[in-house]
């Protein structure tokens, strides 16, 4: 039987080097691999290009990385939460592709599926457009966008086997999904690992054909980005 089984996050980031792509699901702090972005935090590795819907905040998920300067290039499609990352674009230290946040779901999941690229009339006509390719298709015009090529992918779920099959819970089912057999190599992190045939087929989200190595997560903060409060009267 299949067992894409690591027993830690060390063994889960094997391989991973300094200048690579990287995937890492989440939105905002929620369903973030926390324990990949610490131990990437951990080994250090410089110059990354990290594809995320957001670069966290100042001291947790991806901030941590930023405060390092591990991070060359963020592409994302929100950053409005984190001071660091205001301060190095704006000094020009670190480099930023804002897209819409649907390119960015969509440039997952052809590189998912195996498409090169996509057409979307998201973005046309603003600076999203330009120098890309535009094509019209039902006199509407379109923005052809590519695929993303990345080394890994970072993702987070609630429970999966040892076979790699996934569900995920609630709003942690955001980009997660779509970024799953989007890398080269996808590791999984779970809150709980089941065997193999434990989970219910009808169940799972992501088969564990997308998923290359997985692993149980532990001390998850699942901190909360805004916390508002209502006074007592």
């Amino acid at each position: 039987m299949i067992n894409k089984t690591v027993k830690n996050v060390q063994k889960a980031l094997e391989g991973v080097q300094s200048g690579m792509t990287l995937l890492l699901g989440g939105f905002g702090l929620c369903g973030i691999p926390e324990n990949a972005i610490a131990e990437l935090v951990a080994i250090n590795v410089k110059d990354l290009t990290c594809i995320s819907n957001n670069a966290g905040v100042d001291n947790f998920g991806l901030g941590c990385l930023l405060q390092k300067h591990q991070i060359k290039k963020m592409i994302s499609s929100y950053v409005g939460e984190n001071d660091e990352f205001e301060r190095q674009m704006l000094s020009g230290e670190l480099e930023v592709e804002l897209i819409p946040q649907g390119t960015l779901a969509e440039r997952c999941r052809a590189a998912q599926a195996g498409f090169p690229a996509i057409y979307t009339p998201a973005g046309f006509g603003t600076e999203v457009a330009e120098g890309k390719e535009t094509r019209e298709f039902d006199g509407k015009m379109h923005v052809l966008e590519y695929a993303f090529k990345a080394d890994f992918s970072f993702i987070k779920a609630w429970k999966g086997d040892t076979a790699g099959n996934l569900i995920f819970k609630g709003t942690a089912r955001n980009f997660n999904p779509n970024m799953c057999g989007a890398a080269k190599i996808t590791v999984a992190e779970v809150e709980e690992l089941v065997p193999a045939g434990a989970l219910d087929p009808n169940h799972i989200h992501i088969p564990g054909i997308f998923v290359q190595r997985i692993f149980q997560g532990q001390d998850y903060e699942k901190r909360i980005e805004q916390r508002t409060l209502t006074p007592n009267p």
